[in-house]
């Protein structure tokens, strides 16, 4: 059984509505105005909440020029020391404040992904409503059960953890005290190609765990997102830029507002398709009904006339007798005059 919980005033779970983030990411630029008008953007682009990052390079990595420090292995990244694209990429500390307080003036909730217990200790300053884990902390046991203390709510990222690591989390997280807690399938490839992606492990999850599963997405597009909550994804998370056009480590992969805003009504579109097992006509389907088969007279037939294969066919529209009943109605009698074109029904049979 999955167990829904809310952040802010929202229900998250099997039922409810997709809960959909805009991660901001680095697509600040560095820019306060930037972020500003990203949050801004993000509501009228149809999110349900921002998230933002909080590390500093000195909280998350050292600055070492050690090969093991320097990014390769054919990402967008290729080239640079960790110390040096966290320093780009970071979210200065004294904006997040800020930043929550416009989204709570917007109706959006606005929470971060903390790296060491420094960070977790400021957003608990701020009040967050949820706290995301990144698939690359996933491993870090003891900062998940700092995170879990606050009894706030937990979206964990499994990116490339196996299912031991994943259990290994959980527990950590269940250990801490966690009040709610979610899992995303994600790929760690920044942009993931839609192969790498395995949505079909989104229902294992949840299925798994006892706990609602989403979607971190580093595909481009929106196509994964939509499939993804055919499969019954309750979270889909995508990075969110005003353009691509603009430099910046994560920028590539994001979507720009009006992306973002076709792939929220895509979302709600495939939520409100998933229905229900259902069979047979549905309200929408009531006004198709006449244009189905039914057993119509097709030559004028004299009251005593026997009913042939000549004078009654299975035709549309609807009006008439099912057409399995034809059998039944074969050599039996008109029981009056019937026109060409009268539906048949028992009343007309003698």
């Amino acid at each position: 059984m999955i167990t829904p919980f809310e952040i802010g005033r929202r229900a998250i779970g099997p039922g409810r509505s997709v809960y959909v983030i805009a991660e901001l990411s680095a697509n600040h630029g560095q820019s306060f105005e930037q972020a500003v008008r990203l949050v801004r953007a993000a509501k009228e682009a149809g999110a349900d909440a921002v998230k933002l990052q909080t590390y500093t390079a000195d909280t998350i990595t050292i600055n070492s020029d050690r090969p093991e420090f320097r990014v390769g292995g054919g990402t967008l990244w290729d080239g640079r020391t960790l110390h040096d694209l966290y320093g780009e990429a970071y979210t200065p500390w004294e904006w997040q404040p800020k930043l929550k307080a416009l989204a709570d003036e917007l109706g959006l909730d606005l929470f971060s992904t903390p790296f060491d217990p420094t960070a977790v200790e400021f957003l608990e300053r701020m009040d967050v409503p949820a706290y995301k884990v990144a698939s690359f902390e996933l491993v870090d046991l003891p900062l998940i059960e700092r995170i879990a203390r606050t009894g706030k709510p937990m979206i964990l990222s499994t990116g490339m953890a196996t299912l031991a690591e994943i259990a290994e989390a959980v527990d950590a997280a269940r250990r801490g005290g966690a009040v709610g807690l979610a899992l995303l399938k994600c790929s760690s490839a920044y942009p993931a190609p839609p192969e790498a992606m395995n949505l079909r492990t989104i229902p294992h999850l949840a299925e798994a765990f006892g706990v609602p599963a989403g979607l971190s997405d580093h595909t481009l597009g929106i196509a994964v997102p939509v499939a993804a909550v055919a499969l019954g994804a309750c979270i889909i998370e995508k990075h969110f830029t005003l353009s691509r056009d603009e430099p910046g480590p994560d920028s590539a992969f994001s979507l720009e507002p009006a992306e973002f805003r076709a792939m929220v009504e895509g979302v709600h579109t495939a939520e409100r398709a998933l229905g229900a097992i259902h069979y047979g006509l549905s309200g929408q389907d009531e006004a198709s009904r006449t244009f189905r088969r039914s057993l119509f007279v097709v030559e004028d037939v004299q009251a005593g006339e026997p009913f042939t294969e000549r004078n009654v066919r299975s035709i549309r529209p609807g009006h008439g007798l099912p057409p399995k009943l034809l059998g039944e109605v074969l050599g039996r009698r008109a029981a009056q005059d019937l026109a060409r074109g009268t539906p048949l029904h028992w009343g007309l049979i003698a």
